[in-house]
């Protein structure tokens, strides 16, 4: 076999299974406003109409990953501009973490035992609602969450902010709150949150009832923001299927 035989043939296998691995993340919006999609430390940033997807592949390996939504943007030709919730320091492809509230989904994959780890969390407040999971779900923890409640509406008066609600940590600080110096509880105002969302991290070591794992390369995800098409739902179905149609994988 010639050296550009052989090239071309481990071209055509990487080919093959980057289009075919797992961990392909499907990024739906189904509230009836636009919202300006974010995704780090591998997506970037997408505006999406009602009804629109964006779909992209994060390497195993990938942790500390965010995917949110953002709201009331404007941006120019240059993708500069400024969002109202989850601004990534004004530009449209996000490079660092959005400005709370912003509700997010979570994940690293391919971690310990050859399992991806990924949640829910309102410690960065709530904006929109969300649902987040496995494409294929499996047993366990392997299946779809949500974060559905109406929470801008009903914030309290202390956490309430235009766009949404911010997350006792981000309001007052402290180790009450942030759990930044040790071990820590549950305080009244992260109760309130996992009241309205029980799957989701309500303060940051919430991890019991908040961490929810797939193994490895066995399924893709899909995040949907408003999974009922309205500002909140209490209902427990939610969508999570892939549609069988070709679509393109962001790189």
């Amino acid at each position: 076999m010639s050296h550009l035989t052989t090239c071309l043939v481990f071209l055509l296998l990487a080919f093959v299974t980057y289009t075919y691995a797992s961990g392909v993340f499907e990024v739906h919006n189904n509230c009836p406003y636009t919202v300006w999609a974010a995704a780090t430390p591998v997506g970037g940033g997408r505006r999406l109409e009602r009804g629109q997807s964006w779909w992209f592949w994060a390497p195993p390996g990938t942790k500390m990953a965010r995917i949110w939504g953002r709201t009331n943007c404007n941006f120019d030709g240059a993708g500069r501009g400024w969002c109202q919730t989850g601004d990534c320091g004004g530009v449209l492809e996000c490079k660092g973490w959005g400005k709370p509230p912003n509700t997010l989904a979570e994940y690293a994959l391919n971690q310990f035992s050859n399992l991806d780890f990924w949640d829910i969390s309102v410690i960065d407040g709530f904006n929109i609602p969300m649902s987040f999971g496995p494409t294929r779900p499996g047993p366990g923890k392997c299946h779809g969450i949500q974060c559905t409640a109406n929470i801008n509406g009903e914030c309290p008066g202390s956490l309430r902010v235009p766009g949404g609600c911010n997350n006792p940590c981000t309001t007052f600080g402290g180790q009450q709150y942030c759990c930044t110096q040790g071990p820590c509880g549950p305080t009244e105002l992260s109760r309130w949150f996992k009241q309205r969302c029980p799957d989701a991290y309500s303060y940051p070591q919430d991890d019991p009832t908040s961490t929810f794992t797939c193994t490895s390369w066995t399924t893709d995800y899909k995040v949907m923001f408003c999974p009922y098409g309205s500002a909140h739902n209490e209902t427990t179905n939610f969508p999570l299927e892939m549609p069988t149609s070709t679509h393109e994988v962001a790189k």
